[in-house]
């Protein structure tokens, strides 16, 4: 089995097992048993797929592969920290990781992945922060970030996050991360991790020809997932056509039309490793994994892939925006079997018929003002920079800073009820000898549909690091 690199001291199976169908297992509310369910996963090592990849909420995920690590040898445990949206706290933070410890049986995790629900909340950052302060302490080896989009990507790693990873969906179904983000993979030597590769299932023989499904519970819960992802890709029809072609593909090269799925994303320049799901006890499919050292794409599967690909509609959006915006392309349609509810980044207080949030800078306080005020159907946001936690949020980039502004304006709004799409002016300061374009473009990146009305001006802001101020006005419809 090939292997790669995602960090000093962590070499990992570029086909990684997945653990994530032992929540579907485990659905009506039995748990496995871990020593059983440990033991069925023997095989996977012996066959040199020995990394596994896990979360907090994959059911008792973490406790079987930590009972497997236990026994054997040179076992890579990945695992994430996926907690509800909200402020950050040190407590939090550590009482995560103890957990991970706790349950995967060990000293130091080999790979913490971290997902943010919201960029309009900076307490993503703060999290990230948190780990990193973990990661020093030796408690976890490396950091990762699971469906992160590219611009937070680039954001949290210009801030000086020792990110190696990024977890996202990648298939010949869904091809988000063969742009923008790979381009900042490749700047900043970020590895792809990538899930979804087989679509629960669906790209393989076993659905070719088969009559659409229903999105129903006689699917598992990765199947109803995809079965969204094809409907916006243009449906079943075009989904068949699709699995025509790979089938076409694989004949010729003698493999499957799984295998051919997976080495198509194995081949994209900055992914490490697939992820393919593993049923502890049921299915496995070692077999068919190990096929995939032993063929390559040739330049005329690889046209015909494309080709095929071409004919799909593009998946919406960057990586992860499926869990942050409608449609939510999720098993259940929406987010219930994930947050409970997203609170305000910030608490409005109420006085004299106009609403105020504060954001906790110290500027704020010494100098006298709210970084929104909402009075009737229009909110004024004051003018924001990329200051945060006695942090330069995205470092000396000015399009990380006008990204993370934005963000922070976006958290105003909706601290008073409204949204980036309620904003109809903005006035936009670039300190002198800062190049204009990349924060144009960035500001065009974020309002393409909203499309305000600008101004942008040169001016000295109040410190040498902060490239950037922006101020907005908002009228709620």
């Amino acid at each position: 089995m090939e292997r790669a690199l995602l960090g000093p001291g962590l070499e990992v199976s570029r086909v990684l097992t997945g653990l994530w169908q032992v929540a579907d297992q485990e659905r009506g509310g039995r748990a496995l048993d871990p020593e059983v369910a440990a033991r069925a996963l023997h095989p996977h090592v012996d066959a040199g797929l020995c990394s596994f990849d896990m979360a907090d909420h994959y059911g008792s995920a973490e406790i079987i592969a930590g009972r497997l690590a236990a026994r054997r040898g040179n076992v890579q445990l990945l695992t994430k920290w996926v907690p509800e949206p909200g402020p950050a706290s040190a407590e939090a933070a550590a009482a995560a990781v103890d957990r991970a410890l706790d349950r995967l049986s060990t000293d130091r995790i080999d790979l913490l992945q971290f997902h943010p629900w919201s960029y309009a909340d900076p307490g993503w950052l703060d999290n990230l922060f948190l780990l990193a302060e973990h990661r020093a302490a030796g408690r976890i080896l490396h950091l990762g970030l699971t469906n992160c989009d590219a611009v937070h990507l680039d954001m949290a790693i210009r801030t000086g996050v020792p990110i190696v990873s990024n977890q996202v969906c990648f298939s010949l179904l869904d091809r988000r991360a063969a742009g923008a983000m790979s381009r900042v993979c490749g700047e900043h030597g970020v590895k792809l991790l990538a899930y979804g590769t087989l679509a629960g299932g669906l790209l393989s023989d076993r659905w070719l020809g088969r009559a659409e499904p229903a999105i129903d519970e006689s699917l598992t819960w990765s199947q109803m997932k995809y079965r969204r992802f094809v409907d916006q890709a243009g449906g079943w029809e075009r989904f068949q056509a699709l699995l025509g072609a790979v089938r076409r593909v694989a004949d010729r090269l003698g493999v499957s039309i799984a295998n051919v799925a997976c080495r198509y994303v194995l081949d994209q320049p900055a992914v490490a490793g697939v992820i393919v799901g593993a049923r502890p006890g049921k299915r496995s499919h070692i077999e068919d994994n190990l096929r995939l050292s032993r063929f390559t794409l040739d330049a005329d599967a690889r046209r015909a892939l494309e080709a095929a690909c071409d004919a799909l509609d593009p998946i919406a959006g960057d990586c992860g925006d499926e869990y942050r915006r409608p449609p939510f392309l999720t098993a259940s349609g929406d987010l219930s079997h994930h947050v409970t509810h997203f609170p305000a980044p910030w608490p409005a207080t109420l006085g004299g018929g106009v609403a105020r949030v504060s954001t906790g800078t110290p500027w704020e306080a010494l100098a006298g003002y709210s970084r929104a005020v909402r009075k009737g159907d229009r909110i004024h946001v004051s003018g924001t920079t990329s200051s945060h936690a006695g942090r330069v949020i995205g470092g000396r980039d000015p399009a990380a800073q006008t990204h993370f502004i934005i963000d922070r304006i976006d958290g105003a709004l909706q601290s008073l009820g409204g949204s980036l799409e309620d904003i109809v002016r903005t006035r936009v300061f670039i300190r002198d000898g800062v190049d204009w374009e990349p924060v144009a473009r960035a500001h065009g990146l974020r309002f393409a549909r909203v499309r305000p009305a600008n101004t942008l001006v040169r001016a000295n802001t109040v410190d040498d690091d902060l490239l950037v101020e922006i101020e907005a006005d908002a009228e709620l419809s």
